[in-house]
């Protein structure tokens, strides 16, 4: 085996083709990293569920600030490579700037990673409060789940849903890249696919939940029901509809069962709408209307 020919012509491949990371500073964020303090996040959502912590009321402190501590080190971090990056692209930088530049660049992107985390860490109670709304949505509208513990232990849905709200937030503070990192792994890790620039309501319930997809302009009012295999996608994909509404709207008291698709950005499913299993809908439906195709 010729063990110098093989690196030698990965590292040609890196000049003629590029790779996904720059030297230095301006490298993309660490997706493990990224996971970890996803866990972290969670762990301050759900005490003692996520990890296996045993929690009494003398250590609660001390595994509170253990896992604020590990967020402010890893994200922190994490959310400076996004921003330095994102600055990179949108200068086109083509070489290396220089070092007085860089300097003053790190230095901006740290303090903007601070604030960001600090901001987020501050919004963990009402992100506890949203999240426990939504797991009371489950128990009180699925007759299998017997306890809140039940639900928040075993339902990818609720942890699909706690996902996106941590990354909404911060999708919502400008924060590139990293949302869309950790709802892609819930994605990975449930088959709920929810773009973090959705906008979802309060007591939000999904069931059962594979294959379900939240488009990125989709708007989702309270105490909406989503069973598994609904799509809120787009009616078009032409990319010049980047920055425009193109999934639907759903209002509040909606139920959508298995397999139903909606589409467009003028799409409005009224209040208290039923839509029925596996229908295809592109135009809006008045409020309280039970939809099927049949």
């Amino acid at each position: 085996m010729d063990f110098e020919f093989l690196v030698n012509s990965i590292m040609n491949s890196y000049k003629e083709n590029g790779g996904v990371n720059r030297t230095g500073a301006e490298n993309l964020p660490n997706r493990a990293n990224v996971v970890a303090a996803l866990s972290d996040l969670q762990a301050l959502v759900f005490p003692g569920f996520k990890y296996g912590e045993q929690i009494t009321e003398e250590n609660l402190l001390y595994i509170t600030e253990r896992h604020v501590s590990r967020i402010i080190s890893i994200l922190t971090a994490e959310i400076q490579k996004a921003f330095l990056r994102m600055m990179a692209i949108h200068q086109n930088e083509n070489s290396d700037s220089e070092q007085r530049e860089k300097q003053f660049k790190n230095s901006h992107c740290f303090k903007l990673a601070q604030k960001a985390v600090e901001t987020l860490i501050a919004e963990i109670p009402a992100l506890r409060k949203k999240i426990q709304m939504d797991a009371d949505a489950i128990l009180q509208g699925d007759p299998a789940a017997r306890s809140l513990g039940e639900v928040i232990l075993s339902y990818p849905g609720l942890e699909a849903i706690l996902i996106y709200r941590i990354a909404h937030f911060l999708h919502k503070n400008g924060i590139p890249l990293i949302p869309r990192i950790m709802t892609e792994h819930a994605h990975n890790k449930t088959g709920i696919d929810i773009h973090p620039g959705a906008e979802i309501g309060e007591s939000f319930f999904i069931d059962h939940g594979t294959g379900i997809v939240i488009g990125e302009t989709a708007v989702i009012g309270n105490n909406v029901r989503i069973y598994q295999g609904v799509t809120l996608g787009a009616l078009c994909l032409k990319k010049d509809l980047q920055n425009k509404k193109r999934h639907p709207t759903i209002q509040d008291d909606v139920t959508i069962y298995s397999g139903a698709t909606i589409l467009g950005g003028e799409t409005v499913i009224g209040k208290g709408c039923t839509i029925c299993g596996n229908t295809w809908i592109v135009e809006s439906i008045p409020a309280g209307t039970y939809y099927t195709n049949k």
